[in-house]
């Protein structure tokens, strides 16, 4: 049996799609990380090291963006399509698990 079918992206800018796949590298990066939801100092490290090249990344989606005239972020639409992208799981290993639960 087939995964359900997930929802279209939104139309984006091939600047847009940058933005949010880079955010979404960082992103991941950060939540591995992130010392309430990690188990060892190796994998965090990794991830840190690789941190700096992904912010690169991303600042340089945002610079292009900002040099073709792009000065507006349509935040709902951006947001769907992170949504459609697994962001929210994605976001949750940033933040710290519930109380009772490390």
């Amino acid at each position: 049996m087939l995964p359900p079918e997930l929802p279209p992206l939104p139309a984006l800018t091939r600047a847009e799609g940058d933005l949010v796949d880079r955010y979404l590298d960082v992103l991941d990066l950060v939540g591995r990380i992130n010392p309430a939801r990690s188990s060892d100092t190796y994998g965090g490290l990794r991830a840190a090291q690789a941190l700096v090249g992904k912010a690169a990344a991303l600042r340089d989606a945002l610079a292009l963006m900002h040099e073709r005239g792009e000065s507006s972020i349509h935040a709902a639409t951006l947001a769907r399509a992170l949504r459609v992208l697994d962001g929210d799981r994605r976001a949750t290993r940033v933040t710290l698990p519930p109380e009772g639960r490390s």
